[in-house]
């Protein structure tokens, strides 16, 4: 089922989340809206606090549906390492209509669990760090605008601040 993503400005965005537990009955279903909600976006990850599920689990799919078999679930990710920078192009669901090119790590390492609760172990570059980076961010109240520094933040919260008063979303 789609559901609606959450907008900055609900508090459930920014809440804390409980750790996700792979013995839950109603995880299948949730991990379905959840990818279900990012394709029809479109999006390549989505994290629960996004669809007002305050808890530790979100997905990425780079092939925005293309390819069953690029689907990650993660739950109760942690980055372990990271090193180097990109700086490219980022946007988010929850802040429509709103994109900064933001710094972050070239390469992680992070450990996840699959919804069988199997633990794992990835590293990643390029785009699929930079989706890791962000998801996770939003697991721990996190958005990719508190990323940017300087004059760029300060104008890109002024241009989200008028955007919600005009209504936008």
């Amino acid at each position: 089922m789609i559901r609606d993503i959450v907008k900055y400005g609900d508090p459930r965005l920014l809440a804390g989340n409980e750790e996700a537990d792979p013995a839950s009955g109603e995880l299948a279903a949730l991990l379905g809206d959840l990818f279900e909600t990012c394709r029809a976006a479109p999006g390549i990850g989505l994290a629960a606090p996004q669809i007002a599920v305050n808890r530790r689990i979100a997905v990425i799919d780079l092939s925005v549906g293309a390819d069953p078999q690029a689907r990650i679930v993660l739950l109760n990710p942690e980055i372990l390492e990271s090193s180097g920078e990109q700086k490219e192009e980022e946007g988010c669901l929850s802040i429509p209509d709103v994109t900064e090119r933001v710094l972050r790590p070239a390469r992680v390492r992070a450990r996840f669990r699959d919804a069988s609760g199997s633990e794992h172990e990835i590293e990643a570059t390029g785009l699929l760090a930079r989706a890791l980076c962000h998801e996770i961010d939003h697991l721990n109240g996190i958005l990719f605008v508190d990323r940017l520094r300087g004059l760029k933040r300060e104008l890109t919260w002024r241009k989200i601040e008028r955007s919600q008063a005009r209504g936008l979303w």
